[in-house]
C-alpha cells in the first residue's frame, strides 16, 4: 500500500530544513547545544565583555531582556546572568557590527546589528543579531570589543589575536612578537629590572588608557627616558588580558601543563641523583 500525495501538495524538504535553520534563533538552550555543538563555552576562557543588552527577536520583532557574554571568538546570550548552557551564540570571525541610526521619536535607543559572515550564514542559516543598549558609551564599548574579536581592519592592538596582529604588523618589518610587547619588554628590561613592585605597582591610568588607544589607532609610539616604568608595564598587563585567546593558546594549554610536570619531574631526578653521589663521597 503507497501514500499518494496530492499534486499541489508543495513538499519542499530543503525548504522545510531552511524553515527549522532560520528558527533556531527561538530554540531552547538544550536544543541549541545539540544543533550546534560549539554554543557550548569553554569555562577556562576569559570573557571578553559580558551584560544585559536587548535581543529583537527575529519573527515577532519584539525585545527581550538577555544576558550576552563575548567570549573568545563566539557571543553568547543566556535568558539570566546565573544560567550555564546558553540559548544561542554566534561565531563573529568575519562578521559586520554596525551601528543602526533611529528616529528621532525613538530617542533613548541605542541599536547596532551583528551580520554573520555570508559563509557562516548560508552554512547553518545564522540570523542576524539586533541588539540595545542601555547607553551611548554601552553600545560604543560593545561594538568596539565585537569589531576587534569580528577582525575589522582596523590596526586595532588590543583585544585581537596574537597570530592576526603580528600578520597585520609584517608591513612594518619582520616582527616576532607584536611591536606593542616588543616595545614594552625592551623597556621593562632596560629600566625596571630593579624597580621594586613591577607588574605589581599600577601605572598611570590615563596614560595608559592613551597609550593603548594610539596603538590602536595604528600609531606606534615610543617610551620616552621619562615614562614611568610601571605604566609601561601596566600597559603589557593589559595587553595580555585583552587578548581573545591566552598567550598560551587552550588548545595548547595541557600540553604546556605537562611540559611543566615532566621538567619537574627531571629536576626530582637530578636532585637525587645529586644526593646519592654526595652520600657515596661522604662513604
Amino acid at each position: 500500500m503507497s501514500l499518494k500525495l496530492p499534486r499541489n501538495w508543495d513538499f519542499n524538504l530543503k525548504g522545510e530544513a531552511g524553515k527549522i535553520a532560520r528558527s533556531r534563533s527561538v530554540m531552547t538552550g538544550e536544543q541549541m547545544a545539540a544543533f550546534h555543538q560549539s554554543s557550548t563555552p569553554n569555562p577556562l576562557e576569559r570573557p571578553i565583555k559580558m551584560g544585559w543588552l536587548k535581543k529583537q527577536r527575529s519573527i515577532v520583532k519584539n525585545w527581550q531582556q538577555r544576558y550576552f557574554v563575548l567570549r573568545a571568538q563566539q557571543l553568547y546570550y543566556y535568558k539570566d546572568e546565573e544560567d550555564t548552557k546558553p540559548q544561542g551564540c554566534m561565531y563573529l570571525p568575519g562578521s559586520t557590527i554596525k551601528e543602526i541610526a533611529t528616529n528621532p521619536e525613538e530617542a533613548g535607543k541605542f541599536v547596532f546589528e551583528v551580520i554573520p559572515a555570508s559563509w557562516d550564514q548560508s552554512r547553518t542559516g545564522q540570523d542576524s543579531y539586533v541588539l540595545m543598549a542601555s547607553s551611548q558609551s554601552e553600545m560604543e564599548e560593545w561594538v568596539k570589543f565585537l569589531r576587534r574579536v569580528a577582525g575589522t581592519p582596523s590596526g586595532a592592538v588590543f583585544g585581537q589575536r596574537l597570530d592576526e596582529t603580528v600578520a597585520y604588523e609584517q608591513k612594518f618589518g619582520l616582527h616576532l612578537v607584536p611591536i606593542l610587547v616588543e616595545k614594552c619588554t625592551e623597556f621593562i628590561l632596560e629600566h625596571g629590572l630593579n624597580e621594586e613592585g613591577i607588574f605589581r605597582l599600577p601605572g598611570q591610568d590615563n596614560l595608559v588608557k592613551q597609550l593603548r588607544d594610539a596603538f590602536d589607532a595604528g600609531e606606534r609610539p615610543s617610551f620616552d627616558r621619562d615614562t614611568d616604568v610601571h605604566t609601561v608595564a601596566s600597559l603589557l598587563k593589559l595587553y595580555l588580558r585583552d587578548l581573545p585567546e591566552p598567550a598560551v593558546p587552550w588548545s595548547q594549554y595541557e600540553g604546556f601543563l605537562l611540559c611543566g610536570q615532566l621538567m619537574n619531574a627531571d629536576e626530582a631526578k637530578v636532585g637525587l641523583s645529586l644526593g646519592l653521589v654526595a652520600c657515596f663521597r661522604r662513604r
